[in-house]
This record gives structure tokens, C-alpha cells and sequence, in this order.
């Protein structure tokens, strides 16, 4: 068990028999009243977002989480393959665990982080920033903007992303892939 006061980003825990993440916490003192800790916690087997308020001092069940490092080598349908680099073993992960945000950066021989509670996946976790292949680009037109700008680009997995008008077909680029956001040119 370990109380709200202790909450940090990123922590996993039980809370009425299901497993959530802390995205963010704020411990609240009010002039008048108890104080309380506001979170915003990810339910790990829906997604979903919710905002959970908790009087200080209360506790709350810490969930064992398991991490794996593993390559991923390909898809068929629905179901993605994964290998563990140590002991060559691979696993099965179906389209609805991996997750609609993680699969449009998911691209062959990534090392990504398999995230296991008692022995069942429930979920994966890519690299903050990776490099990624551009393979269509609009054209950028001189003069066309006053000050900077930026045009659609596809990236290697069908994902459309917005960068600056210098990047073209064919370039490598940084994505931070938490924000789906552009960040550099390789």
C-alpha cells in the first residue's frame, strides 16, 4: 500500500480492481477543510482518462509492473509479433492492447517495452523520440508563408504528421511520440 501523498508520475497503481496510471497528481490545501490530492490517472485496460479525487493520507494498492525490453519483427491481421532479444522468445500481442497512439509509430526491428501485470500485457511503451522514414510530402512553395510554416508529410507507417517546409519525400525525422509531434531532421 502506499498513500496518495506518494503518488508520483508514471506509478502504477490498484484502485477499485483496476490497474491505472498517474499522469498527474496536485496536492490541494485549502484555507478551509482537509486537504486533498486531485489526480489524473489512465485506466490501463480501457484508456481512458478519468479524474479521481482522494483525501490525504488515504491509501492506495501499488500494482507490480513488469518490463521487458523486446524487438518487434512484424504484424499479420490483427496480432503484432514481438521477440525477446535474450532468449529469442516471441510473444503475441493483439491490435487492442498495443493501442491506437502507439501503432502509428510502430515500424519493424523497433525495440520497444512490453509492460506485464501478473503475467498478462497490458500494454507497451515506445521510445520518448525515434527516427522515422518520410515517404510522401506536399511541396513547399517559396513565399508562401511570412514567417516559418509547415506542410503535411505520411511517414513510413501511413501516419500523417505536420513539419516545417524544408523537410521532403525520402528525409529522416525525430518524432517525439507521445505528442506526435515533429522535432528534428536527421
Amino acid at each position: 500500500m502506499v498513500s496518495v501523498n506518494d503518488l508520483k508520475t508514471g506509478l502504477t497503481i490498484k484502485y477499485n480492481n483496476y490497474l491505472y496510471q498517474v499522469i498527474e497528481f496536485q496536492h490541494v490545501k485549502p484555507g478551509k477543510g482537509s486537504a486533498f490530492v486531485r489526480t489524473k490517472l489512465r485506466n490501463l485496460s480501457t484508456q481512458s482518462i478519468q479524474d479521481i479525487t482522494f483525501n490525504a493520507g488515504e491509501k492506495v494498492e501499488k500494482a507490480q509492473i513488469d518490463k521487458k525490453s523486446m524487438q518487434f519483427l512484424y504484424s499479420e491481421g490483427e496480432t503484432y509479433y514481438f521477440m525477446d532479444m535474450d532468449t529469442y522468445e516471441q510473444l503475441e500481442v493483439t491490435k487492442s492492447v498495443i493501442g491506437e497512439e502507439n501503432l502509428r509509430f510502430l515500424i519493424e526491428n523497433l525495440i520497444i517495452t512490453i509492460v506485464m501485470h501478473e503475467g498478462q500485457i497490458i500494454g507497451i511503451n515506445l521510445p520518448e523520440k525515434m527516427e522515422i522514414e518520410v515517404t510522401d510530402c506536399e511541396p513547399a512553395i517559396k513565399g508562401d508563408t511570412k514567417s516559418g510554416g509547415d506542410k503535411n508529410a505520411t511517414l513510413q507507417t501511413g501516419f500523417n504528421i505536420r513539419v516545417p517546409l524544408f523537410v521532403e519525400s525520402g528525409n529522416k525525422i525525430v518524432v517525439n511520440t507521445s505528442t506526435a509531434q515533429y522535432v528534428s531532421r536527421v
